[in-house]
C-alpha cells in the first residue's frame, strides 16, 4: 500500500533517521504513544515527552494489519518505508494532554486537527539517502564542536531573530560553556512568524559582528514548531542532547503561543524531567530593559519589575515590524534591524 505523506512527515522520516529523533527509530505505535501522552515516556522507559506519528486516510488505516509495509510517497515518488506494528486513533483527550487546550486557535491544536485522527506506527526506513545532503546530522554537529575542542556546549532553541533579551541569555551561556550553538527551527510555523531567510540572516549578522566567531556554531534545525509549550521545551533538549551539547537553555514560555501556559510551566516540567536527560538545563528568567537600572535585567537581581521594565520579545517586536515602525535599540540592534529588513520576505504568509 502507498500512502501519501506531506513535507513535514518526511522531515520526521529524516531526523529519525540521522539520529537527531533519538530514542525513536519509527513513529510512535499505540503503547509509545500512549507512554508519552499519558507518561512522557516510551514503553521501554525512556524519556520523550512528544508525540511524533503517522496519520493515514481512514480507508488506508483500516486496511492496515501488524506487519504490512506501507510505502511511504512525496510528491509522487517513493520516499521511505514503514513496517506497521500497531494503529490507534488521536482523540480529544490526547490533545488536551499534549497541549493543554482544545481551543482551535491554537496552532499546534488546528494543526493537529487538520491531520487524520487515524494513526499508524512502526520503524520506518529512508529509501533515498539524497534526502539527507544538507541534513542537520550529530555526527557533524559533534565533529565540529570536537575541532573547536568544545567540552560543554549550550544549545539555544529559537523561532525568531535576535534581540537583546535573547542576547543576554546567549551570553550568558557563553559565560557557563566552551562553545554556543544557536539552532534556529526553521521548519513549519505558523503564519506570521519570521521566515527563516530573516531569522538566519539576523544571526548571521550577529556572529560576524557581535561574538567571537571561534565560540559561536549557527546550524538551523529542519523541524516543524509544535507549539506545545512545557512539552515541546523538553522535546527540544533531546534534540540538542542528541546533536552534542551538554548544555540546553529554557527560558520564560519556552515553545509557547498565545497565553497557553505559564510563562514558567516548562521550567517546571523541565525539573522534573531533567534528571533522565541527558543534558543539563539552564532555567533562565525573562530578560527585560530596566529604565531605572538602565541595562538589561531579570526579576532575579532587579527590584523595578512592576515600575521600570521594558518587556522585549519576539511577538512584540514582530509587531512592530509589521506595523512599519522601527523597534527601540533597547530591543533590537540597529544592525540585526537592517539584516531582517534586507530580506526578500520578513514574515510567513
Amino acid at each position: 500500500m502507498t500512502v501519501a505523506i506531506n513535507e513535514e512527515t518526511l522531515q520526521d522520516i529524516i531526523n529519525i533517521t540521522t539520529g537527531v529523533l533519538a530514542p525513536l527509530t519509527g513513529f510512535l505505535g499505540k503503547g509509545d504513544f500512549r507512554g508519552v501522552v499519558d507518561q512522557y515516556h516510551l514503553e521501554n522507559g525512556e524519556v520523550f515527552p512528544l508525540p511524533v506519528t503517522l496519520d493515514l486516510p481512514e480507508e488506508q488505516y483500516k486496511q492496515t494489519e501488524p506487519g504490512d509495509v506501507l510505502t511511504l510517497s512525496f510528491r509522487g515518488r517513493p520516499v521511505a518505508e514503514l513496517t506497521a506494528d500497531s494503529k490507534f486513533i488521536l482523540t480529544e483527550s490526547d490533545l488536551k494532554k499534549v497541549f493543554r487546550t482544545l481551543d482551535d486557535a491554537h496552532p499546534g491544536v488546528h494543526k493537529e486537527r487538520e491531520r487524520s485522527r487515524f494513526r499508524v506506527g512502526g520503524p520506518v526506513m529512508l529509501l533515498e539517502r539524497g534526502l539527507l545532503d544538507g541534513a542537520l546530522c550529530p555526527e557533524d554537529t559533534k565533529r565540529v564542536f570536537a575541532e573547536r575542542k568544545w567540552s560543554t556546549v549550550v544549545g539555544f532553541q529559537t523561532r525568531n531573530p535576535i534581540h537583546k533579551a535573547h542576547e543576554h541569555i546567549q551570553r550568558i551561556g557563553l559565560e557557563i560553556c566552551d562553545g554556543l550553538f544557536i539552532n534556529p527551527i526553521v521548519g513549519w510555523k505558523k503564519k506570521g512568524d519570521f521566515t527563516e531567510e530573516a531569522v538566519m540572516a539576523a544571526y548571521r549578522k550577529m556572529a560576524e559582528d557581535f561574538y567571537p566567531a571561534e565560540r559561536v556554531h549557527i546550524a538551523g534545525l529542519k523541524t516543524q514548531m509544535r507549539y506545545a509549550g512545557p512539552r515541546e521545551a523538553v522535546f527540544h533538549a533531546l534534540i540538542r542532547r542528541n546533536l552534542g551539547c551538554t548544555h540546553f537553555i529554557i527560558g520564560r514560555d519556552h515553545a509557547g503561543v498565545g497565553g497557553y501556559y505559564g510563562p514558567y510551566d516548562a521550567h517546571a516540567l523541565a525539573r522534573e524531567l531533567e534528571p533522565e536527560l541527558g543534558i543539563q538545563l539552564l532555567l533562565t528568567r525573562e530578560p527585560y530593559y530596566c529604565q531605572k537600572c538602565g541595562q538589561i535585567v531579570t526579576d532575579k537581581h532587579c527590584a523595578h519589575y512592576n515600575t521600570d521594565r521594558v518587556e522585549i520579545s519576539g511577538t512584540i517586536i514582530r509587531k512592530y515590524i509589521q506595523d512599519g515602525f522601527i523597534p527601540n535599540e533597547l530591543m533590537l540592534r540597529r544592525e540585526i534591524f537592517q539584516a531582517i529588513l534586507g530580506c526578500d520576505q520578513v514574515f510567513i504568509d
